[in-house]
Formats: C-alpha cells, structure tokens, sequence
C-alpha cells in the first residue's frame, strides 16, 4: 500500500526496547507473560490505528520537516551505530549493551577484549565479508556480472552454513542462530484488551511508538527514494504502516517499520519495486514451515557481515561537503542528525536535525532581507545594484524589494528599520557627493510578498509617517491580490495617498521620472 520500493519491513531495536521498556511498567514479563503478551498486542493495534489516521487525515506533510541535509546525517549516523551493533555478531561477544550510541558500544567492545573470546567468529565473518564486498566491485566493473553481487548474500549463508555444519566449528565457540520456532503465528484478536484498567496508558504508549516508527520509517524510505530520484508519498505511507501494524496485531505481532539495516541490505541486493517484501514474506514463511532445521548451523557471523557489507553506501562524505559549501546551516542540521545518532538515538538524531531546520525556517523568517534596485540600461527591467553593477540608481528616488513572503507581528519592526536605515544611509551618501538631489520618494517593491498582517500593515504606516515627516513620499509597487485587499481593509491605500501601482515603471511615470 506504500510508495517505497525499498523498504524492508521489520521489528527493529529502537522500537523493540521502547516498546519493552514503556510496557512493562505496566506489567512484569517474568511475572505473567500472557498478561504482558496481551498489552503488546493491544499497544500495537493502537500504533496501527493512530498511524492509519495521520495518513488518512493527510499529515503526510509533516515528513517534509525532514530536509534533505537531515536524511544525508541521519543515513550516515545510522549506518555506523548499525555497522557497531553488528560487532556483537562478528565478535561473537556474549554479553552486549541494549543502547545504540556509540559510547555504550565501544566500551563493551573494548571490555569484550580484556577476556578471552574466539577469533573463529571474526575469521569466519571478515572472509565472507570481504568475499560479498569484491562481488560487489566486479558487479560495477562489469555490468554483465549483475547478477554476481545480487546473489552473493544468499551463497555466503548457504557455504557459511554448510562451512560450520561439515567441520562442527560450533562445537569450538563459532556462534550459531540454534533453534527456530517453526509455523506461523497464531491469530491473537481475542488477546486484544480494550476494557482493561490500563486502556488509556496503552493508546498513550500506542501514540508514541506510532511516531517514532513513522518517523524512522518515513526517513529511511526517503532516504532510498532520495538515492534512487523518486518521490515518497508521506500519506500512503502513514496509510500502509498503519494498516500493516492493525493486521500484525491480530496476528501475534508486534510493532514493526522500516528497518534501516535490512533495508540496506534490500538496496544493496538491487530490489527495484515493493514486490521485495512480498518475496521476503513467502521466503519467510517458507523458512518456518520447511527449513527452520536448515537454518540451525548458520553462523551469527555472516549474517553481521552481510549487514555491515550493505553500509558503506549509506555514508555520502561528498553529499555532506556540498551542503557545507551551500548552506553552512543546512550541514549544521546534517552534523546534528549524524551526531545525535551516533552518540544518542535515532529519536534524538532526528530531533535535533528537525529543531535545526525549524529554527533556520523562523531565523529567514524574522530577518527577511532587502535590496535596492535599479535599472537596467536599455530595458525597462529592474535589478538588485549588488547582483547588477551596471544598474542605474535615479536620483532622488530610492527602490527597495523586500525579500520575504510574510510582513507580520515577527519581522514586522525588522523590516521597518532596515528600511529606515537604508534611507538613512543613501541620504548620507547623497550628501557625500553633494548630489542635486536628496532621497524624495521610496518605491518599496512587495512583489515578493504573499501575505501581511495587522503588525506588517502597522509597520508599513509607521514608514509612511517617519518618511512624510522628512519630506518623502512611499509607495508601493506589485502588490498580491491578498496583500492590496487587506492594505483596502485596513484604510492604508488612501493614506499614502493611492500609490499602489502595478510595476516600478509605473510608480516611475507617476512621478514623471
């Protein structure tokens, strides 16, 4: 039901430990676990049914809050907090940390060597790494060979399974995924609890995990989508996730979204269309039913290694030095998603890079630039002097372009003394040169402008005040419709005595110039 044709669908960790970790505050899963079961299942249908209703409402809007520079961060912070997580595998560390932050990793990496470990688990899974990594590089050298890095993950589990099963390396410390339950899993509608004493701490935690499983969901499918150049459909997604979650609900599932690492993996393997998952879910529920015992030899090992194989694509070290010679503070958002993942959560990561762009959105917006134009030789355009050197400044007539969409109770009293202090300085200058001509009239061009309100209209009377007072005349050129109305509305127009016009050329003969 959704637009990504990447996304691999899945429990993932965040989600996983939130989800723990928020429940059994309700109920201890080694006391009663049915119980403990049944609030899962019921905290998913309410995920699933909050999620469905952002997109049938069209929230998909909010996605958009996640800029560009932000999914190049967070792309790059999850690929490593992913490629750490993966160490417990290749290392074959028993004991691991539940937290995703590099800090909380490293030390027990660093712990895990202090005692004594088997190399056999590294030896086993670098071999298969590097074998799936030189496939991969002969699959770009030669397009013939396509077919050689898609097919390579799945060799290297059958000979790595096969490797352990005929030389019983799991008898000396290779580390093996052992049994698997198999069958599928059981319908659980009648262990959804809608009347119990603890209904409304479960949509509470419902709503919660529903937003952060969008929000991770929606990143990583933009992601992909960014690299593969088509567009994501917020809602669809919202929709698709939501629907997912109500039909795991009723079969012993818990919350699942879009899981970056296997996603990874999904990309790196070539899927070009949704019908990934389709194949991923008969594979799996083939698995169960026939091949769980087949499955008993294979090494934790190459399932890290095809993992970690799958990353290096996701850190894009150019992308990021173009956006910091762009826009210093779209990296500042990329740096802050990067940064907040690898050394806090995902949430976090996300959450600052969102603040960042939240906080550059209202930074534009209560400083909104101007510029003085002049014309053009030989035209009857009007440019920025800056941007034009050769445009002509008239004597005695100052032209401004504000440079916003929005004059309101924000920017309003910025934009006014900007103002005021451009024609300040212009009649310093014009004294300076002993011009004939002081500043007389000020044509302000709000051709930009999309909108004004009762603080922007207020500003505009303020001017038209300060500047009769010294003997100037304001009026104002290219005006939206919704801007004239409301300057109609508000009794401006008369008094600055009707100079509206349609351009700056207008204003010009106006005044005979």
């Amino acid at each position: 039901m959704g637009t990504s044709r990447e996304i691999a669908i899945g429990p993932v960790a965040v989600i996983s430990l939130l989800l723990s970790s928020m429940v059994q505050k309700l109920e201890d899963p080694m006391a009663n676990p049915i119980a403990y079961h049944k609030l899962v299942l019921t905290v998913t249908f309410f995920a699933g049914t909050f999620q469905a209703a952002f997109g049938l409402f069209r929230s998909g809007f909010l996605i958009d809050f996640l800029s560009h520079a932000a999914i190049v961060g967070f792309m790059a912070g999850a690929a490593i907090v992913i490629g750490l997580q993966q160490l417990k595998g290749l290392l074959g560390i028993t004991h691991f940390t539940n937290k995703t932050d590099v800090v909380s990793v490293l030390k027990v990496v660093w712990s895990s060597f202090q005692h004594p470990w088997n190399p056999y688990n590294f030896l086993l899974g670098c071999s298969f790494l590097i074998f799936i990594l030189i496939t991969r590089f002969l699959g770009r050298k030669n397009k013939k060979l396509f077919w050689l890095p898609a097919i390579a993950p799945l060799v290297s589990v059958v000979l790595a399974t096969l490797i352990v099963f005929l030389t019983k390396a799991d008898k000396h410390g290779v580390d093996i995924v052992k049994h698997i339950k198999g069958g599928l899993n059981p319908s659980s509608v009648d262990q959804l609890q809608f009347n119990g004493p603890h209904v409304g701490e479960l949509a509470k935690i419902g709503l919660i995990v529903a937003i952060i499983a969008l929000t991770e969901a929606i990143a990583v499918g933009r992601s992909f989508a960014a690299i593969k150049g088509y567009h994501l459909d917020g809602n669809k997604e919202m929709v698709a996730m939501g629907f997912m979650n109500i039909i795991g609900s009723f079969t012993s599932c818990y919350v699942a979204t879009g899981s970056f690492s296997r996603t990874a993996v999904n990309f790196s393997a070539g899927c070009e269309t949704a019908m990934s998952n389709i194949v991923m879910a008969v594979t799996v529920f083939i698995s169960l039913e026939l091949l769980t015992k087949l499955l008993y030899y294979t090494p934790v090992a190459i399932l890290a290694s095809i993992i970690l194989s799958a990353l290096p694509g996701l850190i894009d070290v150019n992308e990021a030095c173009n956006i910091w010679k762009v826009d210093k503070l779209d990296f500042l958002a990329c740096i802050g998603a990067f940064l907040g993942v690898l050394f806090a959560t995902v949430e976090i990561g996300l959450l600052v890079a969102v603040t960042i762009s939240f906080a550059k959105i209202i930074v534009v917006s209560i400083r909104p630039g101007t510029e003085t134009l002049g014309k053009l030789p030989e035209t009857d355009a009007f440019g920025d002097v800056n941007q034009y050197p050769m445009a002509v400044k008239t004597p005695g007539v100052l032209i401004m372009r504000l440079k916003s969409a929005l004059l309101c109770f924000a920017n309003a009293n910025f934009v006014r003394e900007r103002i005021m202090k451009w024609v300040i300085e212009e009649e310093k200058d014009s004294k300076l040169r002993n011009a004939e001509k002081t500043i007389q009239i000020v044509i302000l061009d709000i051709s930009n402008l999309m909108d004004i309100d009762t603080s922007g209209i207020a500003s505009l009377e303020e001017l038209h005040k300060n500047f009769y007072s010294n003997g100037m005349k304001l009026a104002i050129a290219n005006p939206r419709w919704q801007v004239i109305h409301k300057l109609k509305l508000a009794n401006f127009v008369p008094k600055i005595g009707g100079r509206v016009f349609l351009s700056i050329g207008e204003a010009m003969a106006y005044f005979s110039i």
